[in-house]
């Protein structure tokens, strides 16, 4: 270790974390998923509002107290992840009661909503409802053409009305906020790793502390 080793290192730039941008954009677009579509009154609607925002809490407080404590930051942080894999259970949850599907790998929307980088919770909405309307097109389209419709002489006799098929936009809302979930555990994972390996490399304040001291009566 260098003899120009401080004490108290830089910490507490957590707002520059990635995990904590994207934590915090599922917590804002949990909190108006809630709102619109589970019951104000529930215990569901609170506990998903609160394990939002407990991941991304947890990620700002374990990094302001890195300072003196990579073991508590490295705890906080495990916290943040586990508060986010329960909401993701909720999510899944939402689904599985409405029976709406979950989107597979396979699902192309999954890949866009990543490649977007998204920073607002207002160009994710604006964004879902987009894709929700799209599919509601595209079902139609699709279901025309079943029908028979389009076809020169051959009118058909079935009602469209009741043969489009159409993902409704809480489905829609639902998965692409279980796609982010996913991106925010994947980099808290990656964090806690590190953060795991940093400590067993070189401890925490007290074995910082012990070299501080030690290199300082060297010096003198």
């Amino acid at each position: 270790m260098s003899d120009s080793e401080v004490l108290i290192p830089q910490h507490g730039g957590y707002r520059n974390l990635k995990s904590f941008k994207v934590s915090q954009l599922v917590y804002d677009l949990t909190v108006r998923f809630c709102d619109k579509f589970i019951d104000k009154k529930s215990r569901t609607h609170d506990q998903m509002v609160q394990a939002a925002r407990s991941g991304v809490q947890n990620i700002a407080e374990g990094s302001q107290a890195s300072g003196t404590s990579k073991k508590f930051e490295l705890k906080l942080t495990s916290v943040a992840r586990a508060s986010l894999e329960e909401l993701k259970l909720d999510y899944e949850d939402f689904l599985r009661q409405k029976r709406f599907s979950v989107w597979t790998k396979e699902e192309s929307l999954r890949q866009e909503l990543v490649d977007k980088r998204f920073e607002s919770a207002d160009d994710v909405v604006r964004w879902i409802k987009e894709k929700s309307l799209d599919r509601g097109k595209n079902g139609q389209n699709g279901q025309n053409r079943q029908s028979g419709q389009g076809n020169i002489g051959k009118p058909s006799t079935m009602s469209t009305k009741s043969t489009v098929s159409k993902e409704p936009i809480e489905s829609v809302a639902a998965n692409s906020i279980l796609v982010l979930i996913s991106v925010a555990c994947f980099l808290l994972d990656r964090q806690i790793a590190r953060l795991a390996e940093d400590f067993e490399k070189e401890g925490g304040f007290t074995e910082r502390l012990y070299r501080v001291r030690s290199a300082k009566r060297k010096w003198k």
